[in-house]
């Protein structure tokens, strides 16, 4: 495994904080409609679904899956448009009203902290329903580099003519007021058609409210890191969707359908730590509660930056990083690369010191009593959590 070594640069390039973020209010079709004018959208990780050339894209370069956001004021509505792949909410602030359906005819209430995966291939579209005045924001995760674009319903279409708005053949936003030329009708992008529409699978409300994992639902487990019986150490992990890199056998995710990547909550208690470990795959931490510190590399290597509330981070793959929550307790979500179980490997320190306190990963590569395993099962798991 070759292990890259990042600068202080580097690693401030791959921290996107709130003050970092660039909005666009002209991203979507839907721009100008009323109740939907006030949208503000994000990109900081690929250009998501946006369509608009005036996007501005934090990190763009490929990560296997795309991070944004939305940021709507009370009462701003996000209208009925479907994707081709996954894409995940990840409620940060606010409550809110999700529609789903042909015509929008299936409805759900999700406040913070939610996480919610809506199936490719329907119609679906958002409000915020908070109950104070302020601006609400979720971020989204979407499946692969290239999402392909979206689908909106043919009313929004429709309505979004009446303001000269437009899309492409290549679903770009075409806005006729602003000067952009209107092209032949044949450059357009034509609307769904009602045979279509009606092809389209039904998900009832019981079905939806399996893909959904609210803060209440969250499953921690204290057992889902090797380091976590060290002094100062203890990250939890609650997976959401997907296997993601937690050690513990009977940690298992409530959502289990391939999305092209895992989801899964990271809690750190206040000035605890997770121990310096690599992962093979490319992965993403949004910050949702407190700070983070982020430590880089191996020893006499380290550089360092803080991350606090609102946060995103990229994590390259085959990187050193240790976690420290500082001013509180920390809660970030962790997005990492790929359908399959991840696979972490710690320092050699961590695994001495775990097991000194009778604590290893068995052959499969769960944590596990050293004790009670034969000599040849703590060798194999050794060799599973040291990087080679």
């Amino acid at each position: 495994m070759q292990n890259i070594t990042l600068t202080q640069e580097e690693a401030q390039r791959r921290l996107v904080r709130p003050e970092d973020r660039v909005s666009c209010s002209v991203a979507f079709i839907d721009c100008k409609l009323p109740g939907s004018h006030l949208k503000q959208n994000y990109s900081f990780i690929g250009p998501g679904v946006t369509q608009s050339a005036s996007q501005v894209v934090n990190i763009p370069e490929p990560h296997g899956f795309n991070i944004g956001a939305a940021a709507m004021p009370k009462g701003v509505t996000n209208n009925l448009h479907l994707h081709f792949t996954a894409e995940v909410f990840l409620i940060h602030e606010g409550s809110w009203r999700f529609r789903w359906g042909a015509n929008g005819e299936h409805q759900a209430e999700f406040s913070a902290p939610a996480i919610l995966s809506i199936p490719t291939w329907i119609f679906r579209g958002f409000t915020n329903v908070s109950p104070n005045d302020t601006c609400g924001m979720v971020f989204t995760v979407l499946g692969g580099n290239n999402t392909g674009g979206i689908i909106w319903h043919p009313s929004i279409l429709e309505a979004a003519s009446e303001y000269g708005l437009y899309l492409s053949r290549d679903n770009m936003l075409i806005d006729v007021e602003a000067g952009d030329k209107l092209p032949a009708q044949s450059e357009l992008l034509q609307p769904l058609g009602a045979e279509h529409i009606a092809a389209l699978r039904d998900y009832p409300i019981e079905e939806m409210s399996q893909r959904a994992v609210t803060g209440e639902q969250r499953t921690w487990s204290a057992n889902a890191l090797l380091d976590s019986v060290l002094p100062g150490h203890g990250g939890e992990l609650a997976p959401v969707i997907g296997y993601g890199i937690s050690q513990d056998l009977h940690n298992a995710p409530p959502i289990m359908n391939p999305h092209g990547f895992s989801v899964e909550w990271l809690r750190i208690q206040d000035q605890h730590r997770v121990g310096l470990h690599s992962c093979p795959d490319v992965q993403v931490l949004m910050v949702f509660k407190g700070t983070l510190e982020i430590t880089w590399n191996r020893p006499g290597e380290e550089v360092t930056i803080v991350a606090e509330e609102g946060s995103v981070i990229s994590v390259p793959a085959n990187s050193w990083r240790q976690y420290r929550a500082l001013d509180g307790v920390m809660e970030a979500t962790l997005t990492t690369q790929g359908d399959h179980r991840k696979k972490i490997y710690w320092d050699a320190e961590v695994i001495e010191q775990a097991l000194e306190r009778d604590r290893c990963l068995d052959p499969d590569g769960y944590v596990a009593t050293a004790s009670i395993l034969p000599a040849t099962a703590r060798r194999a798991g050794e060799k599973i959590a040291r990087a080679v």
